[in-house]
């Protein structure tokens, strides 16, 4: 997969001006630093930070966060790809675990239906308002996860409901330029739909088997969803979008 060096070069700086404003010795970075919203770093020195940086892979309802197995590793792989930042580490999350608030970055998939308690649905109030940023998939192109997702995430914010994010939206611009995801299996296109709380958008969802095209080859959802290589740009973009607003 070919990169956009002039954006990577403009990511990496943006990321490492945001460290350095924001460092402090023996200090736990959050997620309201912009530099530092797809991945949280706990730096020892200022001057010589060594850090450390997970993904989280989020547990809810009755799932586990275990739907198409590597998924969550194989989206730091391709983050690591466009900086020279070392992404270590993935860790499963329940969303009412306290840890939440230092993982700046959730994955969230799965293919069946679900409902969010209050207190998840309380604590993604919090965390979204304190510049977390989720970013979710339903996989094999089943319609059970993403109509949860819509109906469970509208209920975050009143008034507040998913909407389609077309393409003259930046997250398609922020690393690839995407002009249009064609879907495989029927003669449409394939959107993005996101939550936006005070003009940020905090949550993202691809519905139509975002993590099989980028992780899987396809391979567990084949002919249906987007191919290969829209999968690994759109997947890119999202998470760059994310490090970068």
């Amino acid at each position: 997969m070919e990169l956009d060096s002039e954006r990577l070069t403009l990511v990496a700086e943006r990321v490492t001006t945001d460290v350095e404003i924001s460092s402090m010795p023996g200090r736990t970075i959050i997620g309201s630093c912009a530099g530092l919203i797809l991945i949280f770093a706990t730096f020892t020195q200022a001057q010589d930070a060594a850090a450390t940086f997970f993904l989280g892979r989020v547990k809810y309802s009755d799932n586990n966060g275990n739907d198409c197995r590597e998924t969550g590793r194989d989206l730091m792989a391709l983050v690591s790809e466009t900086s020279t930042i070392e992404v270590r580490e993935e860790r499963r999350i329940k969303l009412t675990d306290p840890e939440l608030f230092d993982t700046p970055f959730l994955f969230m998939n799965g293919h069946d239906e679900f409902r969010l308690s209050e207190d998840e649905l309380d604590a993604l109030r919090i965390y979204f308002r304190h510049g977390g940023f989720l970013m979710a998939s339903g996989c094999c192109s089943r319609p059970g996860f993403p109509q949860a997702w819509r109906r469970e995430f509208g209920r975050i914010f009143p008034g507040t409901a998913p909407e389609t994010l077309a393409y003259t939206h930046p997250i398609y611009r922020s690393m690839h330029r995407i002009e249009r995801i064609p879907c495989i299996h029927e003669r449409r296109d394939i959107f993005l739909e996101g939550i936006t709380y005070e003009n940020r958008l905090v949550a993202v969802l691809c519905p139509d088997g975002l993590c099989c095209a980028f992780s899987m080859g396809g391979k567990c959802d084949p002919n249906r969803g987007m191919d290969e290589e829209d999968g690994k740009k759109l997947a890119l973009n999202i998470a760059i979008y994310a490090l970068t607003h």
